[in-house]
């Protein structure tokens, strides 16, 4: 199972992946229009998000179902932190939360009931954030050449939108399907802008991080990432930005 496949790249993740600016808090609290004093996190992974919302002084439940994810969070986050092994489907709604939120997480969780399960986790007028983004090379000649030395493993390493909307729309997932929720109102999508450069071995080490390779057999992962480490320059222009979608519970 792809959601469940992180937990053997613990410390890789938390090394390789980009975390999350202020900006990103920023623009959920000023959202919130009130405030926000407790949050559960849905798939905390190695707590990028975690920590940044916690710094903000929010009491934050951080979950996610792999342990190895988790002790990887714990080593990072303030002791304010509540880390609880659950997957999404799992938790108790026996507590109300001011935010509920997922960090490059909420594609993972089942469909059915989901937004139910969200609602039922936030107080009444409580905001769900959802956000993430691809980190890809920030120039089309060097996207285009990993593409090529990626094809022979993997057609995309990417992961398709979860309702199949296309990627012209404006309104991206979530957001769509909280626009169709009666259980949710004044829906947002903004755009965070996030570039960063990396080394060429630190960008390979990025893709160790992504489910699509994880998934291959060793021996094809390992061709894969030395064909595309030799088509990438020394340092990669990586453009990583933040889309970041916002809802308030009816």
């Amino acid at each position: 199972m792809r959601a469940l496949s992180f937990g053997a790249v613990a410390e890789a993740y938390e090394r390789f992946r980009p975390g999350y600016s202020d900006e990103v808090v920023e623009a959920v609290l000023g959202y919130a229009g009130r405030p926000v004093r407790t949050a559960l996190e849905i798939g905390a992974g190695t707590g990028k998000a975690t920590r940044v919302f916690a710094a903000h002084g929010i009491a934050v439940t951080a979950t996610d179902p792999d342990p190895d994810m988790l002790a990887e969070l714990q080593k990072h986050v303030p002791s304010t932190v509540r880390p609880r092994r659950a997957a999404f489907e799992d938790l108790p709604t026996d507590e109300r939360h001011d935010l509920v939120y997922a960090a490059a997480a909420m594609h993972w969780t089942t469909p059915e009931g989901r937004w139910e399960r969200v609602a039922a986790l936030l107080e009444p007028g409580g905001v769900f954030a959802s956000f993430g983004g691809p980190v890809q090379p920030a120039d089309p000649e060097v996207e285009r050449a990993v593409s090529e030395a990626r094809a022979p493993f993997l057609d995309t390493d990417g992961f398709p939108s979860p309702d199949g909307t296309p990627p012209e729309r404006e309104m991206q997932w979530p957001g769509t399907e909280l626009e169709a929720s009666a259980l949710f109102t004044d829906v947002r999508q903004i755009l965070v802008p996030r570039r960063f450069t990396l080394t060429a071995d630190d960008f390979v080490g990025h893709l160790s991080t992504i489910s699509a390779y994880l998934q291959l057999p060793p021996a094809d992962r390992a061709q894969a990432f030395e064909a595309i480490a030799g088509v990438l320059p020394e340092h990669v222009e990586i453009n990583g930005d933040v889309i970041l979608h916002l809802a308030r519970r009816t």
